[in-house]
């Protein structure tokens, strides 16, 4: 029966202001005899032309939910509306997932290993018009930067080139929201860029709606327009990446985008702060410098990052990083004074 995917919304001035993808009260438990939830009471807003990014640690419940707005699983409560109309799920519709999303998963069970990628992208469209299909294909491979690979087979690619196949293969029909399972992790770091800089200009170019997950920030910050932070299946924060590293409102976000020093009351006070809430200090917010005298921090550790080095500090129970751009360091054991530029009292 299709009851629950014809239930459609009017267009009223009130439904005209609501996201292009709307999630009311979702939750999603594996077993109906668990009382642990996948995803708990989950209440997010989706815009249009947009790359949304969902972040939390392994097993916080992000592709859980990618499948529920997918409509691969069917929700324990709650709902999914696409335009208004309920996303169907597999009691509504014998193959799942919604006719105008398409999901890149992270396994790429969906590539014929045994092709090339030239069949695995053209195989997605019909043969009623042979010349279109053979213009969409190449012009899609072009645009992922696979062009040179078209004769060669799945199996003899890399892992971040059978991505580009995977997301092109999800791009050729035209979707109206493309949605991925951490796309980047099989891609190597010197190509992730590029990578993420194509797919910000496909949105820019088509107005499609992007939706993906990772567990790494460094990935999001940079390419969302949309932040939802997600931990044990609840949803923690929404909202644009600078906003939500730069105040975060909960010790996890904190330490999940920027690897945040989180201080309780009486280790604040050792850097001359007073409060009686949990102290949040990003590491560039933290100063170093050596100290004339015996002081209660010592430096125990330099971690070489790049063009930046991370200080590894301690003072009786504190127990900081902060991030040092100097030339010339203090060596390992040096006792050290600290300032504090910034900090957010939660």
């Amino acid at each position: 029966m299709l009851q629950s995917s014809c239930q459609y919304v009017p267009f009223d001035k009130e439904v005209l202001g609501l996201p292009y993808i709307n999630i009311k009260n979702l939750s999603f438990c594996f077993s109906e005899k668990s009382d642990l939830f996948a995803v708990e009471d989950a209440n997010l807003a989706i815009q249009k032309s947009k790359i949304t990014a969902i972040i939390g640690e392994s097993g916080s419940g992000k592709s859980t939910l990618l499948r529920l707005i997918y409509g691969l699983l069917e929700p324990s409560t709650g709902e999914v509306r696409y335009k208004g109309w309920l996303v169907p799920t597999r009691k509504d519709k014998l193959i799942p997932g919604h006719q105008e999303m398409k999901l890149v998963s992270q396994g790429f069970d969906d590539l014929n290993t045994f092709a090339n990628v030239w069949d695995n992208v053209a195989s997605q469209l019909p043969n009623t018009n042979l010349e279109a299909k053979h213009d969409k294909t190449s012009a899609i491979l072009k645009r992922l930067r696979i062009d040179h690979l078209a004769k060669k087979r799945i199996a003899d690619i890399s892992g971040g080139e059978k991505q580009r196949v995977a997301i092109s293969r999800a791009l050729v029909n035209d979707p109206q929201v493309l949605l991925m399972d951490e796309p980047f992790n099989q891609v190597d770091a010197s190509f992730r860029d590029t990578l993420q800089q194509d797919i910000k200009q496909i949105v820019l170019e088509t107005g499609l709606t992007i939706i993906l997950v990772s567990h790494d920030p460094t990935e999001v910050l940079a390419l969302a327009d949309d932040l939802i932070v997600m931990k044990n299946g609840h949803i923690l924060g929404q909202g644009h990446p600078r906003e939500l590293y730069e105040k975060p409102t909960n010790a996890y976000t904190a330490q999940l985008l920027a690897k945040s020093n989180i201080l309780n009351s009486e280790q604040a006070k050792r850097l001359n702060i007073q409060s009686d809430s949990t102290i949040i200090i990003h590491q560039e917010w933290l100063t170093v410098a050596p100290s004339n005298g015996n002081n209660d921090f010592q430096l125990i550790d330099i971690r070489y990052r790049g063009f930046y080095n991370e200080l590894v500090i301690v003072g009786h129970d504190v127990h900081l990083h902060a991030i040092s751009m100097a030339p010339i360091l203090p060596p390992i054991g040096t006792f050290v004074q600290i300032t504090t530029n910034h900090y957010i009292s939660l």
